[in-house]
């Protein structure tokens, strides 16, 4: 089972299921202060729909990944391309969101809480940022190279985020969940245009096996070829941990590297500029 596999599924479980388990805390803290105890149980019912939700996503997504990963190589190749690619469209979307709304968090969930104050309303609200969460991390599981660690992974991450915002419910631990998040977002950044990279890579892999580029297209050229050094993002010492924390990629083709490197820096550059307006 990939190592690095199964810390990039922690880090993601742990990002995604800290923000679901916090909205859910929100949640909750704003009925307590507005003496609405009653609705709890539809915040709960809510929550517990957006799991299923995305407990069923999940194993729709591993299942037809698991069924065309046995097919032909061709085939494989061209399905890792194309549900990376959605994959890094989709987060986009959701980073997006993160860095516009993401230190507002608390006002924007009870904005929407007190404007959808009723049993169906706050069981939506909460079945649909939860799945939105869970999404997330399906989407990342879907696009991994070993879904098995990177799920054995997401179940660690999430366990410890559903014990970190117990403990916050509870009043128990303080934490700085600005800088907490500003960290996870970072690294979601990255591992965003890491998808991306891997998308182009797999793409170029396909069109390789079927014929369309040749052994010695300049298409194919690598930027550099680290491969079996320690460098190596697969067997490497230092390749590994960079490869998982920061998205490196050891033999990169030139158009996945420019693609993937303008993509990060550009969603860096937009989180900086938003930063700077507020």
């Amino acid at each position: 089972m990939d190592i690095g596999s199964i810390m990039q599924g922690a880090i993601i479980g742990f990002r995604e299921g800290l923000e679901a388990f916090l909205i859910i805390v929100i949640m909750l803290e704003y009925l307590n202060k507005t003496k609405q105890h009653s609705f709890k149980k539809n915040v709960k019912q809510g929550f517990g729909a957006g799991v299923i939700i995305s407990i069923v996503f999940g194993l729709l997504m591993f299942f037809v990944s698991s069924l065309i990963g046995s097919s032909t190589s061709e085939i494989a190749k061209a399905w890792e391309s194309i549900v990376s690619l959605i994959a890094v469209v989709l987060i986009t979307t959701f980073i997006v969101w993160m860095i516009k709304h993401g230190t507002n968090m608390v006002n924007e969930v009870e904005g929407e809480v007190k404007a959808h104050l009723s049993k169906k309303g706050l069981v939506l609200i909460a079945a649909v940022m939860v799945a939105r969460e869970g999404a997330e991390i399906v989407l990342f599981m879907a696009a991994s190279k070993d879904k098995s660690a990177y799920v054995v992974g997401i179940v660690l991450g999430l366990l410890l985020a559903g014990l970190l915002s117990f403990l916050i419910y509870k009043s128990l631990v303080k934490v700085n969940l600005k800088v907490i998040f500003n960290i996870t977002l970072a690294y979601l950044i990255l591992q965003a245009g890491f998808l991306l990279g891997y998308s182009i890579h797999e793409g170029l892999s396909y069109f390789k096996s079927i014929g369309v580029l040749s052994e010695d297209s300049l298409i194919l050229s690598k930027v550099y070829n680290l491969a079996d050094t320690v460098l190596d993002h697969k067997t490497g010492a230092i390749g590994i941990p960079l490869y998982v924390t920061l998205g490196w990629y050891s033999r990169p083709e030139w158009i996945q590297f420019i693609m993937q490197y303008i993509y990060t820096f550009g969603l860096f550059t937009f989180w900086k500029r938003v930063l700077k307006k507020k």
